[in-house]
């Protein structure tokens, strides 16, 4: 579990793919402090686990189904991903609850950069924008953010400076793309209040009369 606070921009020392997956090696340096094989880490929002670990450098082995629904399948050598990683307990949770199962791949459709911050607008597929909530939290690329704008097929997300700066969405241009996952809370309703996973459209009639009959209120 983690809470989408990137806590640095770490370089892919490695990406080795092979017949059925991939090899990742990454620099943690100083984050690599309490980190033993066996531990989640999420690389860009998806939690993958450490397999081997020396001289502050992480090992990965990605599996072909990760490799098929992330962006991981485009790392080369040289690229700055974002790491979180996983909770503690008794950690303070100051983005949301976030597993590291990556919903979707989206696709940056445009950016404004600003001396204050900046504004992406993110396109993907209406199955996940149908699981989200206007300025409720969304991972991109396993960063809690809040959604400032949501259509059928787009959201926009609002980036602080301080955001900017410390993960990977500062560098991103028009036609990136990014991981998405949507608020757990948000696609559990769903599916208690029939919508089945992967369907295409977002779900109808999410009236309080629902609602009540499924006991949230």
């Amino acid at each position: 579990m983690f809470s989408g606070i990137v806590e640095g921009l770490c370089e892919v020392r490695q990406a080795q793919r092979g017949t059925e997956g991939m090899r990742l090696q990454i620099a943690l340096g100083a984050l690599a402090e309490g980190v033993s094989v066996g531990d989640s880490i999420a690389v860009d929002g998806a939690c993958l686990t450490v397999t081997g670990l020396g001289g502050g450098i992480a090992a990965f082995d990605v599996v072909s189904e990760t490799l098929a629904r992330t962006t991981l399948t485009e790392l080369r050598t040289g690229a700055k991903v974002n790491i979180e990683r996983s909770l503690r307990v008794g950690d303070r949770l100051h983005g949301h609850f976030v597993q590291g199962h990556v919903d979707g791949v989206g696709r940056i459709a445009r950016i404004h950069r600003g001396p204050e911050g900046g504004e992406v607008v993110v396109e993907c597929a209406p199955g996940l924008t149908g699981e989200m909530i206007l300025k409720g939290s969304v991972a991109v690329d396993g960063t809690s953010l809040t959604i400032k704008s949501l259509n059928e097929g787009s959201f926009s997300i609002a980036l602080i400076p301080h955001t900017m700066g410390l993960t990977t969405l500062g560098a991103k241009q028009v036609g990136d793309k990014v991981n998405i996952e949507a608020d757990m809370i948000g696609k559990w309703v769903r599916r208690i209040l029939g919508g089945s996973e992967g369907r295409a459209e977002p779900p109808q009639g999410l009236t309080l009369e629902r609602l009540k009959s499924a006991g949230f209120v």
